[in-house]
């Protein structure tokens, strides 16, 4: 079947609208008919090259859609689903699964279809790398069903798409990977889609301070809107001048948690040095291959801690449906969260905002 999509084929050259080909499901497959999909900074991240990845590919990897088809053997949705999908596909039998790990599963290749066999996506007869195994800036997705949950189909799609990823990722950060305690102190250093989900996840978690930082002064003042208790003006001309001495000021010596929600060694550093002693440090943005974390060790001897957070630590199908209660509930504010829309056509257009820090959290409609 035909569909349309936006392709990557070379670093510094924009995507293109091409029509592709996606395979009929088969065992354990979906196919889901695209309705939104969240611009997130990895997608960006792999098309300047920050991220090394084969091409051709679709990027695309915090959907929305509703339910085409299912292939053998598919339980967990049905025809007319309304569903999300998330990149943390997983086998169930390796010993990151079965230990209740699953975003770190062991086996990925289990859920993708054999080199050897028809790809699930092609252009005239050429296989079109699956970006994150979801490809989700096409008209159609053909993905594992480990992939997939359903939702409720009174919940807005473009809303929905965010906890494919942007939120996901962040309230996980908090919730899952740090377990931030209640009446704790907080950091959070990037106050885009992923440091607005970590504000709202330390909030749900009943930290008593949420410290938002960022070089980008509407964005603090968004930053109250989801939680944040003090705000930050980071960078080199700050009124606020450094932000880890200003951090420890309002903190009165350091914070509990501080995560690092865009992926910079110098913002990872300014976690660890922002901690209170025992604190944790967190990075949960995708720092660029080939850069390096270099850290003063002496801030170890104050028994902090540096850890790494791949997708919330989640347990997709369980955590999404938790986020999407939280939702229902007025806890979880994914409504304000999208700040612009686009159509397919805009990609390039949506991609260049989000780099240059003029938008928030878009979302591609179909």
């Amino acid at each position: 079947m035909k569909a349309q999509a936006a392709v990557f084929r070379e670093i510094g050259v924009d995507l293109t609208i091409e029509e592709v080909d996606i395979d009929e499901p088969r065992a354990n497959e979906v196919l889901i008919k695209t309705a939104a999909c969240g611009v997130c900074h990895s997608d960006v991240h792999f098309a300047k090259g920050a991220i090394a990845g084969p091409v051709p590919t679709i990027p695309g990897h915090e959907p929305a859609g509703i339910v085409e088809a299912v292939g053998e053997g598919v339980t967990n949705v049905a025809v007319g689903d309304h569903v999300i999908a998330c990149t943390s596909m997983f086998c169930g039998q390796c010993k990151q699964c079965l230990q209740g790990r699953p975003h770190l599963c062991m086996d990925r290749r289990s859920c993708q279809r054999p080199k050897g066999e028809t790809p699930r996506i092609s252009i005239n007869g050429e296989r079109i790398t699956q970006f994150a195994d979801l490809s989700a800036f096409c008209e159609k997705m053909l993905v594992h069903e480990t992939a997939v949950v359903k939702i409720d189909s009174e919940i807005p799609l473009d809303r929905a798409a965010l906890v494919g990823c942007a939120v996901t990722t962040g309230v996980g950060a908090a919730l899952n990977t740090a377990q931030v305690k209640p009446g704790s102190t907080v950091a959070v250093f990037g106050v885009g889609g992923i440091g607005i989900s970590i504000i709202q996840g330390a909030r749900i978690a009943g930290a008593k301070q949420i410290i938002a930082i960022d070089v980008v002064p509407r964005k603090l003042e968004t930053a109250r809107h989801f939680g944040a208790t003090h705000t930050v003006l980071g960078g080199p001309d700050s009124i606020d001048g450094d932000a880890v001495k200003a951090i420890k000021k309002l903190s009165k010596g350091g914070v509990d948690y501080a995560f690092d929600a865009v992926g910079m060694p110098q913002l990872s550093q300014q976690c660890l040095y922002a901690l209170a002693p025992r604190g944790l440090a967190v990075i949960v943005g995708a720092i660029p291959t080939g850069q390096k974390l270099e850290l003063d060790p002496g801030h170890f001897y104050l028994e902090k801690s540096i850890m790494g957070c791949f997708m919330g630590s989640n347990r997709f199908h369980i955590d999404a449906l938790d986020y999407f209660e939280f939702y229902k509930q007025g806890r979880l504010d994914l409504d304000a969260m999208v700040t612009d829309r686009f159509e397919l056509g805009a990609i390039n257009e949506a991609f260049g905002l989000l780099d240059g820090g003029e938008i928030n959290r878009a979302v591609i409609t179909f």
